[in-house]
């Protein structure tokens, strides 16, 4: 069954504040119940771990262990889930977690990736010349940029690119009611990219799927099936997760006027707001529930062996200790007088693989609208906004236009 509405729930985060501000429960919980259970949308109750301490704890922790596919242990979402694959890579856990890691770590560092940026800044170029005056940003640009971006990577057809979200749609939901299309949706992208990796065997070339192939340490190469879900990870994460962050991200910016001036004057801030936006405005807020394999102390209490907890990774993002006045949107706040460091990525072993091409699309994402469209600010007001419901929480458009913006206001 679907979870009913939890006025304390933390998954979907619980209501925002306006305009897509974190949830005022955040504040609440990490003074009063920095562990108190929420349902989940499968029903099952779970601690959440929202203080920052907590969080980066729980993810470092040799007893925290992504298998939750042993009988009767909570669930995310009713029917299959993300948490069921064996052969992901979120799921595995140490020896053979490290070892995954290993085979694939020169594949997405810094400087594999760094090549890449001129030709992410020429797609969003290319992107933002196409669109004209008026347009939906979130459609036209957010979804479109890394969709582009990780088909070139991988080889794929940018015509299959339709169908990716479609799929990635189906996938994420949270309704139990659309449990089947979830299912289909699975399933049918996994057989899309088994499909992928065969035809690479057969016809190698230079793209990632290519160098995942390759990729071995020592003797030891990734399995068929882990092949197979790092291109499925990809694509997903390539895509959705992606361009919420920018949509997020460029909404946030155009609430501040005063700092999207800064940032047209100065578009080498980019790197910088990127910052600020993953930890305002980052990735989806929480980082999968981990199961505690021994009793284990964390910084606000115990958690005994067998427990499953969810850490919220922008519960985290917004803790005073860590990042003080944590409402404030600034995109100067790591550079003047760097905070800790933010989890948006995750922290520890999971940490997210492609975090370092995930920085580089949000960043000449950002940099691109800021040469090309100077001027950019949204044509109905803020608070119309429409959000989406699920894993993934971003506007479902935002209607912007190039002219001129209204003078005066904002931080």
């Amino acid at each position: 069954m679907t979870a009913e509405p939890d006025p304390n729930g933390l998954w979907p985060d619980p209501v925002p504040g306006p305009l897509g501000t974190p949830p005022p429960e955040f504040a609440r919980r990490r003074e009063s119940g920095p562990l108190e259970p929420a349902a989940m949308p499968s029903g099952d109750r779970v601690p959440v771990a929202v203080r920052y301490e907590d969080v980066r704890a729980l993810l470092a922790s040799p007893a925290s262990s992504r298998n939750l596919r042993l009988p009767g242990l909570p669930r995310l979402v009713s029917g299959i889930g993300i948490d069921d694959d064996p052969d992901a890579l979120i799921n595995q856990d140490p020896p053979e977690h490290t070892r995954y890691r290993r085979i694939m770590q020169g594949t997405f560092t810094p400087r594999q990736i760094e090549p890449w940026r001129p030709r992410v800044a020429k797609i969003a170029e290319e992107l933002l010349d196409g669109l004209g005056g008026d347009f939906d940003l979130v459609q036209g640009y957010a979804l479109q940029l890394p969709g582009r971006v990780i088909c070139e990577m991988l080889g794929v057809p940018v015509d299959d690119y339709a169908q990716f979200v479609r799929w990635t749609d189906m996938f994420l939901t949270t309704s139990t009611a659309t449990e089947q299309a979830r299912y289909q949706g699975y399933t049918d992208f996994m057989a899309y990219a088994a499909e992928l990796v065969a035809r690479h065997r057969a016809e190698p070339g230079g793209d990632l799927i290519d160098l995942l192939i390759q990729a071995r340490d020592e003797d030891d190469r990734l399995s068929e099936g882990e092949l197979v879900n790092t291109v499925f990870s990809l694509i997903t994460a390539g895509h959705e997760t992606t361009a919420s962050m920018i949509a997020r991200g460029v909404f946030r910016l155009l609430l501040h006027p005063r700092q999207w001036a800064e940032l047209v004057a100065d578009p080498a801030l980019a790197g910088i707001a990127t910052e600020e936006i993953l930890r305002y405005d980052g990735p989806p807020a929480s980082a999968f529930m981990r199961r505690i394999t021994e009793d284990t102390v964390i910084p606000s209490g115990p958690l005994s062996a067998g427990t499953v907890v969810m850490p919220n990774l922008n519960a985290a993002n917004h803790d005073p200790q860590a990042f003080p006045d944590p409402g404030r949107f600034d995109i100067r706040r790591f550079t003047e007088h760097p905070p800790s460091p933010h989890v948006a990525f995750g922290y520890g072993p999971h940490r997210c693989l492609a975090a370092s091409l995930a920085r580089v699309e949000l960043t000449e994402a950002v940099r691109a609208l800021a040469t090309r469209c100077p001027g950019l600010r949204l044509t109905a007001p803020p608070d119309s906004v429409a959000w989406t419901d699920g894993l993934v929480y971003r506007p479902v458009a935002l209607h912007v236009t190039t002219g001129p913006a209204d003078a005066g206001g904002g931080a």
